[in-house]
């Protein structure tokens, strides 16, 4: 790092989210950023050598270190000389294995808390989950942060970040350390490598024409700019004078885009935009739902023999038929946040990120997207039962196979 600069280190800052948060960190200026993750070195794709980032670490302003949340020792290591800490790492939300969850979630933040305390950093920004809240079971609508931890969680992934979140918040205060957490709903743009590749695959293999519900549930979802923008805002209130700093410090925070939007209707515009038919086939979640079961308790058989995470699990079905909405008032109330990049363009740039996933001339005619061609259309019993019986087929067989796995910050 460049001497006698501050510093901040970015927990998990080969993410999606976080690369972006590591970029705007580098524009701002203010800190030399240190990016922590668990790859031995740092591979730097092609756009990212000739960029922001690339610049920065040729003049210093950026650096790698490997650590392990799970191993305090690396942790301590990482952050030494850090004035802020933005804790981004966490598991892929869809692997719904509660050891692994917890290792990260839980103890490994326990550690980070640890680290800042002796290492005598001054902020911890932790990007926690608006899952931390949601059962599985009741819709979200308009949402706030007086809604309390359910009970019971819609899988480890969520138990475990209300735990994480749970500990950050406790510690704020311990030692000169402040903390709040910030909770980014659905979060999606340029660099992702999970919900548009694989809803992209789903597409060209002709199962993209399925909605689960009813298709009218309406959800919260941010750009991702704008999660990198929340957690500045959020380190900014932290760093300011003592009464702004004390009522923004041992707080949760939704970050939405605050522009709700049907659920299937946001996949439907990123699938036309890139060239595909929109869902039009309604299953409902009940119908689906024992598939789920069966598929994954296949998985729990299969995994240790190579079988990817799949999609179609309980947990996942609830999330694509339920309403998740939430209030971002106290955010911008006390953090100052305000979405930087609108929906409709948030939407354009994620498109655009995408050229090589369009459809082309080669895969309409091969007919891949194409499943309608195949499906009888007699009468609506006919075809609801040929749908079922592929839908059925697909989710058993294939799914598991095709998964690269939808985004994780549902």
């Amino acid at each position: 790092m460049v001497a006698g600069e501050r510093c901040c280190v970015v927990t998990g800052g080969r993410g999606f989210a976080a690369r972006h948060l590591v970029v705007m960190l580098i524009q701002r200026g203010v800190y030399s950023v240190r990016i922590s993750d668990l790859g031995p070195t740092i591979a730097l794709d092609a756009d990212e050598e000739t960029g922001v980032l690339g610049s920065a670490f040729k003049s210093g302003r950026a650096q790698y270190v490997t650590a392990d949340l799970r191993d305090k020792s690396q942790v301590l290591r990482a952050f030494n000389g850090a004035e802020v800490v933005f804790h981004m790492a966490a598991p892929d939300s869809s692997i719904n294995n509660h050891q692994l969850q917890y290792s990260v979630n839980v103890q490994g933040t326990k550690n980070v808390i640890d680290a800042c305390i002796e290492q005598k950093v001054k902020r911890l920004i932790y990007t926690s989950s608006p899952s931390v809240v949601f059962d599985g079971v009741h819709e979200i609508i308009n949402g706030d942060e007086s809604l309390p931890y359910p009970s019971t969680h819609n899988d480890s992934y969520s138990a475990t970040k209300a735990e994480g979140e749970a500990l950050v918040l406790k510690s704020n205060g311990s030692n000169g350390l402040l903390t709040c957490c910030i909770r980014p709903s659905s979060i999606f743009g340029p660099g992702d490598k999970l919900l548009v590749p694989s809803l992209i695959a789903a597409a060209r293999a002709g199962k993209s024409k399925f909605i689960i519900g009813d298709g009218n549930n309406i959800y919260d979802f941010t750009y991702v700019e704008n999660v990198a923008h929340a957690h500045i805002c959020a380190e900014q209130a932290l760093a300011s004078e003592k009464s702004i700093a004390e009522k923004a410090g041992g707080q949760a925070y939704f970050i939405t885009n605050m522009e709700r939007i049907k659920f299937w209707e946001f996949m439907s515009f990123i699938l036309e935009g890139l060239g595909y038919d929109r869902p039009k086939i309604k299953i409902p979640a009940a119908v689906v739902m024992p598939i789920g079961h069966m598929v994954e308790l296949i998985y729990k058989i299969l995994a240790p023999y190579g079988m990817k995470v799949p999609q179609l699990t309980p947990s996942r079905i609830k999330l694509l038929s339920r309403s998740r909405t939430f209030d971002c008032k106290k955010a911008n109330d006390r953090l100052g946040y305000m979405p930087i990049v609108t929906l409709q363009e948030g939407l354009r740039r994620t498109i655009e990120a995408y050229p090589h996933l369009k459809a082309d001339a080669k895969l309409k005619m091969d007919g891949t997207s194409k499943v309608s061609a195949t499906l009888p259309s007699r009468n609506n019993k006919q075809l609801l039962a040929v749908v079922l019986i592929v839908a059925a087929y697909y989710f058993f067989f294939v799914w598991g196979k095709l998964s690269n796995k939808t985004q994780a910050h549902f």
